[in-house]
């Protein structure tokens, strides 16, 4: 956080589905409970949201055709632009990471990896300074005829950066250099299980890979020394066959490491996964409504105590008290953000 100000939650949404763009909420840390301070709409359908490492600034991608990248001064109770957005040279990014000076795109659109520097005051360099295309498809005609990059994040400690692809099945690891990413290994997952996001034990040895064209959760030893991934296990995120839609969105890990949550669009559910020691072992435990429908993302607060579902379709973000000893979310509240695609705490 800049400045030193209370505790705030940043809300993305689709402009162009009637959001608000990025909702600035003051977040009481004893409830969980959200109050909306602002909006702006500065950006075009800001659907994924970050923080630089002081909190003083926030970036988000604009998930539209042409594709780009915003800065934003998280000084006051409204976020304000620091320049302009700056084109990403691939179509709909829809996340991004925050690395070492540099900003990382995953634009599922063009399946690529974009790299954009940060200046020293937290905005953006005016180009983008590389790119990593990434090659293949899977055996889903229609999601995966190509590559679709979905999600891209650094490991615990810093020395990789991870890039999940829905289209062809695979989790690509690079190592950062002044020139933006260079592939190093690729890591093959089940064809057609279409990996969307990543999530890392807190232990550093572990990541679980959430899949959205299976409703599966695939669990992956990490080594962070030479960057090898290794899929273990693969295991369902219902408890049942769904009846009709079934899309998994967000996994999120407990900051003890005892539990793992999951969201599924379609199904509505927060399912709970109970983890053991080493964070090898995942076992569903249990689920919960969403409190909503379409649930696009998942963010713990910086607690570890609450549980936010941005649902996308009936437009709100629903938080949840969660059970010490089980991990069983309690719905206790909720704001309307028509649209909402993502939440970040600073």
């Amino acid at each position: 956080m800049g400045g030193g100000q209370a505790r705030r939650a940043y809300i993305g949404s689709f402009t162009q589905a009637g959001g608000p763009g990025i909702v600035t909420a003051a977040l009481d840390p004893a409830t969980g409970a959200l109050t909306v301070l602002a909006a702006t709409d500065a950006v075009a359908d800001p659907s994924y949201l970050a923080l630089s490492p002081d909190g003083g600034t926030l970036y988000a991608v604009s998930e539209t055709a042409d594709g780009a990248v915003a800065a934003f001064s998280t000084t006051g109770d409204t976020v304000r632009p620091l320049g302009a957005p700056v084109p990403v040279r691939a179509e709909a990014p829809t996340h991004l990471a925050v690395h070492a000076g540099h900003v990382h795109t995953a634009n599922y659109g063009s399946g690529s990896v974009t790299t954009v520097p940060v200046r020293p005051d937290g905005s953006l360099a005016p180009a983008p300074v590389g790119a990593v295309e990434h090659q293949g498809s899977g055996p889903d005609p229609e999601r995966q005829e190509g590559p679709h990059a979905h999600q891209v994040l650094p490991d615990p400690g810093g020395r990789w950066v991870l890039s999940v692809d829905l289209g062809t099945d695979s989790v690509r690891v690079c190592s950062p250099d002044e020139n933006g990413l260079m592939p190093r290994h690729e890591v093959a997952l089940r064809p057609g299980t279409g990996p969307r996001h990543l999530a890392f034990h807190p232990g550093g040895r572990v990541a679980y890979v959430l899949n959205e064209l299976t409703p599966t959760l695939t669990v992956c030893s990490w080594d962070p020394a030479d960057g090898t991934l290794r899929p273990l296990a693969e295991t369902p995120v219902l408890s049942a066959e769904p009846d009709g839609d079934a899309y998994p969105s967000e996994v999120v890990v407990a900051p003890d490491g005892r539990f793992l949550w999951t969201a599924t669009r379609g199904a509505d559910v927060i399912s709970v996964f109970a983890l053991d020691g080493a964070g090898t072992d995942a076992r569903l435990t249990g689920s919960a409504p969403c409190g909503g429908r379409w649930p696009r993302d998942l963010a713990l607060d910086p607690s570890g105590r609450f549980l936010y579902a941005a649902n996308e379709r009936s437009g709100d973000v629903t938080w949840f008290a969660l059970d010490a000893e089980t991990g069983l979310p309690r719905r206790t509240g909720a704001i309307d953000v028509p649209a909402a695609s993502c939440v970040v705490f600073g």
